[in-house]
């Protein structure tokens, strides 16, 4: 298997760290992208490292996938140093849990630039060097802690996992032609607030009118807390997802997937 150059967004610690690792141990040279200021940066491995090898460390690399000009220059410097990337994986941020209309317009465009935006100021850095060599691969991992589009309280979190699919197969058709591929990978989980294991949720601003649906369905939001409870992250969970990454990479180039379910690996 050749050793491919790997982007991984949100890898400051959960799933996307937890990727970036899995795929420096499976013989990558994975950048794991931080929101961080570059000086704190931990150690990564040196120019040769020791991907392939147990304990393989992925290299830290400043990426504020919200600034533009921060993905470029984490693009910029991945190429200079590595010569290109040859696969980028998105991960998702936290989960909205609210009443849609609770939510206000500000919020919309943050979970939507989070979610969506996001991905696309990466996509259109790196895609003009896949389109050239007529190869690469975009990945987007999405937590879905229930694939039911009935899930109340989390219709925002759903419509983004359903625009992050619509848009991954609106690429991969576009892209076939470049010799470019996407794929999603779907996750069972919810990434915990940090040091904990309680659910990272985006809630509400508008707390009177969050309050007037909790009025009319008492008990709801509790109930879809502990719901998300037990869907938290737990190691188990962040390994098979990410086993499930690296698996789509490694898929040989034309038989990928493009959807797969952790649980299916």
């Amino acid at each position: 298997m050749m050793s491919k150059i790997i982007l991984v967004t949100g890898a400051s610690g959960g799933l996307g760290a937890a990727t970036a690792q899995a795929l420096a141990e499976a013989g990558h040279i994975a950048y794991a992208g931080m929101d961080t200021a570059p000086g704190r940066l931990p150690v990564a491995a040196g120019p040769d490292g020791n991907a392939g090898r147990p304990g393989a460390r992925p290299r830290p690399i400043a990426l504020d996938v919200a600034d533009q000009r921060s993905v470029s220059a984490a693009v910029t410097g991945i190429t200079t140093e590595a010569g290109r990337i040859d696969c980028v994986v998105h991960t998702m941020g936290p989960v909205p849990r609210g009443p849609v209309e609770s939510f206000t317009p500000y919020q919309l465009a943050q979970i939507y630039d989070a979610n969506v935006l996001s991905t696309q100021r990466v996509n259109r850095a790196v895609l003009p060097q896949m389109r050239e060599r007529r190869d690469g691969l975009l990945v987007w991992v999405v937590s879905h802690p229930d694939p039911s589009d009935e899930a109340p309280l989390l219709a925002l979190h759903s419509e983004s996992v359903a625009v992050i699919d619509h848009l991954a197969a609106s690429y991969a058709k576009e892209l076939a032609g470049f010799g470019v591929e996407a794929a999603v990978v779907v996750a069972g989980l919810v990434a915990p607030e940090a040091g904990g294991r309680r659910p990272q949720l985006v809630l509400p601003d508008d707390l009177g009118t969050a309050q007037a649906y909790e009025g009319r369905y008492p008990g709801l939001v509790d109930r879809v807390d502990v719901h998300l409870a037990g869907q938290a992250v737990t190691a188990a969970c962040l390994a098979r997802t990410a086993r499930a990454v690296a698996a789509v990479v490694d898929s040989p180039k034309g038989a990928r997937p493009p959807r797969v379910t952790a649980g299916d690996r």
